[in-house]
């Protein structure tokens, strides 16, 4: 067993399930057969509670279950903050549980600022005995070369269309193909988008973009921007900047002569679209939209934000 795993793919594929899972079976004072978790032990109801002493989870504060934004308060981290980090301290220096592994879930990351990442990594590079790291990664290009380096990486594939396809009708999703295109193949994404109740405003997006040179920038971020205030905290600006990079990925597809890979209700518009647009342009627009997309996980004004994406997305049909 290596020191540290890194488990990547895209998003949706159930990486943190997981590696929650193998924590589990590692854990577990009477496995099965297969490996699993028995589920029934002392240390699995342990895990099971969240209070196993050998097990710590490093994620944001946004991602945990109890936390929800309120009015008028400080927005929950949604990034894993060098405290987190330091308060390992103490948890490295404590002998494990019944002489047993001692097992670091970092979900995702890529949540983690140069500062807090130097930090892991001085652990990483001098791991404690006994210790496993599973780190977990949907942008393992946006983590610093050194952790990369210390982790066997685990590439966790995207599952074949007709086991995906099952996934979604197990859980009553309509529409399978239509959902599983927008999410890339991700079945757990899929599903989140399908029951999420909150697509109105990507249909709004699609919309506006759609428009082509006749978009009208400033209305198109005020729609947004009320789209994310209404959501209180359930939609994040990297998502709408998610949903703009997709479809930048169809143009360039169908301005090659290729079948769209999202937004497979629109290939007829976006062919149109594409067609407008110089090649070199929508390439060095699509690399924007890369740093956009990082752009929006800091704190900014998302009006001011949303304005200059949808105003650098007009400029492409300019003559």
């Amino acid at each position: 067993m290596p020191h540290s795993l890194l488990l990547i793919g895209q998003k949706g594929l159930g990486k943190f399930d997981l590696a929650r899972c193998f924590a589990a079976s590692l854990l577990c004072e009477s496995p099965l057969a297969d490996g699993m978790a028995c589920g029934k032990c002392l240390a699995c109801n342990w895990f099971a509670q969240g209070n196993h002493p050998d097990f710590r989870l490093l994620q944001p504060e946004a991602l945990s279950e109890d936390v929800e934004a309120e009015d008028g308060k400080k927005k929950p981290s949604q990034q894993i903050t060098i405290d987190q980090v330091r308060s390992l301290d103490e948890f490295f220096n404590v002998g494990t549980h019944r002489g047993g592994l001692r097992i670091v879930l970092v979900n995702p990351t890529e949540a983690m600022n140069r500062n807090t990442a130097n930090s892991i990594l001085k652990t990483l590079e001098e791991p404690s005995p006994s210790t496993l790291f599973l780190m977990v990664s949907s942008e393992p290009m946006r983590l610093l070369p050194t952790i990369r380096s210390r982790c066997q990486v685990v590439p966790v594939p995207v599952p074949l269309v007709k086991v995906a396809a099952r996934v979604l009708a197990d859980e009553g999703v309509e529409r399978a193909e239509h959902w599983l295109a927008l999410a890339g193949g991700a079945p757990g994404l899929a599903v989140d988008m399908a029951n999420s109740g909150q697509n109105a405003w990507l249909d709004l997006l699609v919309s506006r973009l759609g428009a082509g040179r006749a978009a009208d920038p400033l209305g198109m971020a005020t729609e947004l921007e009320k789209a994310l205030k209404d959501s209180k905290g359930r939609l994040l600006l990297k998502q709408v900047v998610e949903a703009f990079q997709k479809w930048m990925v169809d143009l360039n597809l169908a301005r090659n002569g290729l079948p769209v890979r999202y937004f497979l209700q629109h290939q007829a518009k976006i062919s149109g679209l594409a067609d407008m647009i110089p090649p070199a342009r929508l390439i060095q627009s699509y690399r924007a939209a890369i740093n956009r997309r990082q752009e929006a996980e800091q704190p900014l004004n998302a009006r001011l934000f949303l304005e200059g994406l949808f105003l650098e997305y007009r400029a492409l049909f300019a003559n």
